[in-house]
């Protein structure tokens, strides 16, 4: 255990300049934190020991939720009844009971062709577009590939392997049927070539391979199936064809009848054909299901093809014939459907999308028997849903598996774990009297595999915000994921009509009730959102129903500055008047109206709230809603940042114009500023706060209003972002045209000294400079300028006092990012050529800092309340608000708070900028507080009560707080330590001294995304997610770092949206449109790891076949037995070219397991194999010397026999 002293600093350090103490640490390049002397002379830093280190972490993924992206393909394990779906991208999700759910991935990343089970024998076989075959090992729980067969000269098309058996049958593209081993993975020479297979008069090639099947009467006969419409019954003994069958249309899917006499197929022109063996030249039975009758004398009206055919027999009633696909096409608009006919009756299952595969669950694996269908499982695009085939009606089963998560796109996330254990049971006991009704009430049929709880349980909870409003809780325990609780968030505006959109759409192209960000405090159960359309709501939790009106206020917050000096500051209050900036509040609801057209828009809200009395089910009621308005026909921004406070009441959140800050308790507006104002109170220089500039031109780019639709990869839609800039999105060269357009302090050969980089805290920076406002040093040249080098056309001159404090500030102010501001900069994914033109940033650069602050503001990215030390060397502390700037400024506002709780619903809050500034490099990201012997602070909550109990009399509405105040202490020094983290680095410094103790420069090439301070083994460790892929781990306070993985490189904004740490080792993002990934960065969990995970493969004895009688053994076909290994084996069929297919070895092995195995799980698992091996080699031994005794004791007796037999006989008579 290494232990860090805060050692006393010496008196001759503090003559240092108060610039060179306060935000700036040691120049170290990115690799270490260093201790930074400054501050107060005679401060006595307590030991703080950090107990983690590196062995404490290690990046792993968990387990992945959600609907696998892109489907392709479906299997089905009758006898251990595991279900496996394949997708686009590569990846395989094996699925079982509720818990048992597997993520696996090909390595080439080829789209999944076809599934098959190896029923009952733990293995899957995937056939991918790349072609190659796959053997899986399902009987560990994390699958791995046994071996792979490449084909070199040939499509793979088909797959069939018959049960109970070791030879796969594989058609390809030229219409060759190929024969593979499963044990070995070897190719037979035994081949069913096109030409062979069809009729030597016939002049076309019949097409690819659509269908392989053996009959289910005599397994040495294949039925093989051609796109043309040729079928093939091929004798395998005799390597001929006993017939074939020709139709007109092309064949889409074959399905056999379990007598092994007739089979069905389905054709491109929505036809059914039934064929019997004994007349094959011409259908059995022909018929259009959706088809219009036709009239005398014409020919039956085609539909849309039957993609897809499975005939299905009972033994106490009519037969189910089960497809997809085949309606008319006079029907248009109808969506997809599954057609299931029974009997007499048709029933048609209309799908939300668009069907990809289904599957027929039957009683039984043998196709020989009654195969007593009972579930039909239909995958769809998006979806996954199983039918109950035993009730007339046809319902469908509750999915226990969180397969809709993506009913709206997600948005954003939120992790937390280790939560209050009673909030689960609560959420789910609300969610649970909404659920869907109408569901079939058996039990979800697809009950495979074994899952337990493990060893490591918790309470987790995952929130998503969604693009139509709605938020969705989620229980995350034990690396499971259940549905709790949805709040619709949309409930609380109107309903927009058809010919009223126009003020939201000028704003938002779609989805105006997006969710953007999302706060919640479990302890407090206040939860607060923000939305898209530039909106806050605050929700209260309660277990009863109300109804009442929803009270909602407008904040006006649109700011600029005039490019003018005022000579005299002091003839201007030091704060706006808030009065004169507010519009008027309405308590019941928005009364504003759009303006007409023609008319400058001002004081409108992009939504309406409800004006009437809205009834509110148990669970959370809206308490407060908070509309950023149009000000003089500019419209509201996005929000930025937002943080709320249940013991202060207070709720504020921030964007690219300023700050808002609102009590929800008595529902008024505390401070709206902009955030050039909120350093006013020390600026040299007084600015005027100005309305926006007019008649400007809005264009596309320029908005920071976005429909969220653009989650999607799919669409080349741009994708805003708070904390990233258009050129550090890779590594790679930048193009010439984006190179010109980067910010001219992004080209910079040499680094800026870390001592410049902080500055004076109680000095504002403001040199007037040619008439124009200057807040920031000229970095547009690559050169700083002095604030004396040019003359002031009005004002007065700067004094040399005056001229020292700016020297001092303006370096510390970070250079100038334009392309790091954080709330109206954009990242562009891979768009169109059009759409890259448009996003380019071709404005002229210029030297002029007016230009630069017309193209950019300075944005509101993080926000924190706590109890700390607003200004420096303050003997107490006090409520406040650090806000954090896109410019690496953190400002921290004091809030006067009532002293009585009983004032705290009268009595007003005051809300002021202490004047204390701190800086850093890049857009701050997150803040968080420790004691002085180093243990997380929380923020202060009120503990949670039903606010519409009606049961509770007066004096239990007293408020309840709990502050986590830093330990009280004798001793006079510091008490608290503050962390702060920006896109670039990292500062921890010292309260109420304000010292800076440790920097750290996390990244100089790339920037960070997401930031988290997290604790891990009861410990406190910052977690960062940088662009470049990295997650990286430091210990606090001293900034060490602990772990540097290059995890994911960033391909998709929307991980960059939806990534978040949080406690106990754990962190997510949503790694498709539809899926969850989630990862542990602790190397306990990963440890423990194998343990939670679902078993795939449980022992279960396969079913005994049905006896089939004396008769039907006699007339009900062949009765012998048909042995593929003398017909496909080496032996008899040869080897296979070696050019036709390339066998690789796989992982997945014993071998594989040995290399893979790590830790104490690995020794055990090692041992267990060593273990097996040897009972294994130790069984074969026992069962060869049983052999050589049974040998022994024969050649005993038939010697003994013989002695007996020639005992009396003489020479004479042999």
């Amino acid at each position: 255990m290494k232990k860090f002293n805060f050692r006393k600093v010496l008196d001759g350090l503090t003559a240092s300049s108060p610039g060179s103490g306060s935000g700036s640490g040691s120049n170290s390049s990115g690799g270490s934190g260093a201790m930074h002397p400054g501050g107060t002379a005679g401060v006595l830093r307590e030991e703080i020991q950090e107990t983690l280190t590196s062995e404490y972490f290690h990046i792993c993924k968990t387990v992945r939720h959600g609907f696998p992206y892109q489907p392709t393909a479906l299997a089905f394990d009758p006898v251990q009844k595991t279900l496996a779906i394949g997708t686009r991208t590569g990846a395989i999700r094996i699925l079982g009971r509720p818990g048992v759910d597997c993520y696996c991935q090909h390595e080439s990343g080829a789209a999944v062709l076809q599934l098959q089970f190896l029923i009952n024998e733990g293995a899957l076989v995937s056939a991918s577009s790349d072609d190659t075959l796959h053997l899986w090992n399902l009987r560990q729980k994390r699958p791995a590939i046994l071996h792979s067969l490449k084909f070199n000269r040939e499509r793979i098309t088909y797959c069939h392997l018959p049960f109970q058996s070791k030879w796969l049958y594989v058609g390809t593209e030229r219409g060759n049927t190929h024969i593979v081993n499963i044990e070995s993975f070897i190719l037979s020479g035994y081949v069913i070539m096109w030409n062979k297979a069809i009729e030597l008069s016939t002049k076309t090639h019949p097409g690819p391979v659509v269908h392989l099947s053996d009959s289910p009467r005599d397994e040495g006969k294949l039925l093989i199936g051609y796109e043309n419409g040729t079928v093939v019954f091929w004798d395998l003994k005799s390597k001929r064809a006993e017939l074939r069958v020709y139709y007109d249309e092309a064949i889409h899917s074959i399905d056999w009848h379990h007598e092994g006499k007739q089979f069905m197929c389905s054709h491109s022109d929505g036809s059914l054909t039934l064929w019997n063996l004994k007349s094959p030249s011409r259908p059995f039975q022909t018929t259009i299901p959706h088809g219009k009758s036709p009239r005398e004398g014409r020919k039956s009206e085609s539909c849309k093809p039957i993609l897809k055919v499975e005939y299905k027999t009972c033994r106490n009633s009519e037969p189910f014939i089960i497809f997809s696909g085949g309606l008319s096409y006079d029907k248009a608009c109808r969506r997809p459907s599954l057609t299931i006919m029974h009997g007499k009756a048709i029933t048609v299952l209309e799908m939300d999308h668009p069907i990809v595969e289904f599957l027929t669950l039957c009683e039984t694996p043998y196709p020989n028997e009654f195969q007593e269908p009972y579930a039909v499982v239909v995958l769809l695009e998006k979806d996954l849903i199983v039918v109950d085939l035993t009730q007339s009606n046809f319902p469908i089963f509750e999915n226990p598996y969180p397969m809709d998560i993506h009913e709206s796109p997600v948005t954003c996330t939120a992790y937390f774990a280790d939560c209050p254990p009673d909030l689960i049971l609560v959420l789910y006991s609300i969610g649970v009297k909404h659920k869907k009704q109408g569901y079939s009430n058996k039990e979800w049929p697809i009950t495979g595999g074994a899952w337990n709880l493990g060893t490591q349980t918790y309470p987790e909870i995952i929130i998503t915000g969604h693009a139509d409003g709605s938020i969705k809780f989620w229980d995350a325990s034990a690396i499971t994921l259940q549905m709790l609780y949805k709040l619709k968030t949309a409930k609380v505006f109107e309903k927009q009509k058809v010919g009223e959109g126009k003020q939201t759409c000028e704003i938002v192209e779609e989805d105006p009730y997006a969710i953007q960000m999302i706060y919640w405090c479990p302890e407090s159960r206040i939860f607060c959102v923000s939305g898209v359309s530039a909106y806050v709501i605050i929700y209260k939790f309660s277990r009863h129903e109300i109804t009442t009106e929803i009270v909602s206020l407008e904040v006006r917050l649109q700011y600029d500055v005039e490019d003018i000096i005022t000579p005299e500051p002091e003839t201007s209050p030091p704060f706006p008047d808030l009065s004169s900036q507010l519009p008027s509040r309405s308590l019941s609801g928005s009364t504003n109206t759009v303006a007409s057209e023609g008319v400058t828009k001002d004081s409108i809200p992009c939504l309406n709230v409800k004006t009437r009395p809205v009834r509110m089910p148990p669970g959370y009621q809206a308490e407060l809603v908070i509309q950023l308005v149009w000000v003089d026909g500019e419209p509201p921004q996005q929000i930025t940042s937002l943080a709320v406070s249940s013991a202060y009441g207070i709720v504020a959140f921030g964007n690219c114009n300023g700050l808002a800050v609102v009590d929800f308790i008595q529902k008024t507006v505390l401070l709206s500023m902009g955030t050039i104002d909120l350093y006013r109170s020390s600026d040299l220089y007084q600015r005027q706060p100005r309305s926006p500039r007019k008649n400007k031109q809005f264009i596309a780019d320029n908005f920071c209003m976005r429909g969220l639709s653009n989650f999607y990869p799919d669409l080349t839609k741009r994708i805003r972002t708070s904390y990233q800039s258009l050129t550090e999105l890779n590594d790679s060269p930048v193009p010439l045209e984006l190179e010109r357009c980067k910010s001219p302090t992004s080209g910079l050969a040499t680094r800026i000294p870390e001592a410049a980089a902080g500055f004076c805290r109680n000095e504002i920076p403001a040199v007037r400079h040619r008439n124009q406002v200057h807040h920031l040093p000229d970095h547009v040249n690559g050169h700083y300028t002095s604030p004396t080098s040019q003359s002031c056309s009005s004002g007065k001159r700067l004094s040399s006092a005056d001229v020292s404090k700016v020297n001092r500030w303006g370096p510390g102010r970070p250079p100038f990012r334009k392309a790091q501001s954080a709330a109206c900069m954009e990242i562009s994914l891979p768009v169109t050529t059009e759409e890259s033109r448009e996003n380019s940033y071709n404005r002229s650069r210029s030297s002029s800092i007016s230009s630069i602050d017309k193209d950019s503001k300075e944005a509101i990215t993080a926000l924190y309340f706590m109890e700390s030390f607003a200004r420096k060397n303050d003997s107490t502390i006090s409520p406040c608000l650090f806000v954090g700037t896109s410019l690496g400024m953190v400002l921290i506002i004091s809030l006067n708070l009532p002293s009585a709780d009983e004032q705290r619903f009268t009595e007003p809050v005051m809300v002021l900028p202490s004047g204390t500034f701190l800086s850093l490099k890049g857009a701050v990201l997150t803040f968080s507080c420790m004691d002085r012997t180093g243990a997380l602070m929380q923020p202060p909550y009120e503990v949670w009560k039903d606010p519409n109990n009606i049961d509770e009399n007066e004096k239990s509405l007293r408020r309840k707080l709990v502050m986590n105040c830093p330990s009280p202490s004798q001793d006079i020094g510091d008490h608290q330590y503050t962390i702060i983290c920006s896109e670039k680095q990292a500062k921890v410094f010292s309260l109420p001294s304000q010292t800076c103790l440790y920097v750290h420069n996390i990244t100089e090439t790339s920037f960070i995304l997401q930031a988290d301070v997290v604790v891990l083994c009861n410990s406190a460790c910052l977690a960062c997610f940088c662009a470049n892929g990295h997650i990286m781990i430091m210990s606090l306070p001293s900034l060490r770092p602990m772990l540097d993985v290059n995890y994911l490189p960033l391909t998709d904004m929307r991980i960059a949206r939806t990534f978040c740490f949080t406690n106990e080792g754990q962190a997510l993002y949503l790694v498709s449109p539809t899926e969850i990934q989630r990862l542990t960065y602790s190397q306990e969990m990963c440890d423990n790891l194998q343990d939670m995970l679902g078993d795939l493969f449980t022992p279960i004895e396969t079913p005994e076949a049905q006896n089939r009688g004396f008769l039907k053994g006699l007339f009900g076909g062949s009765g012998q037995t048909f042995d593929r290994e003398e017909l496909f084996g080496e032996a008899s069929a040869g080897k296979a070219s070696r050019s036709l297919a390339q066998h690789i070895p796989g992982p997945g092995g014993i071998e594989g397991m040995k290399g893979a195995a790590g830790g104490v799980m690995g020794e055990l698992t090692r041992a267990r194999i060593a273990l097996d091996e040897r009972g294994q080699r130790l069984g074969e031994l026992e069962e060869k010397t049983a052999g050589m005794m049974t040998s022994a004791e024969a050649f005993s007796k038939h010697a003994h026999e013989l002695m007996l037999k020639y005992k009396d006989k003489k020479w004479y008579q042999f």
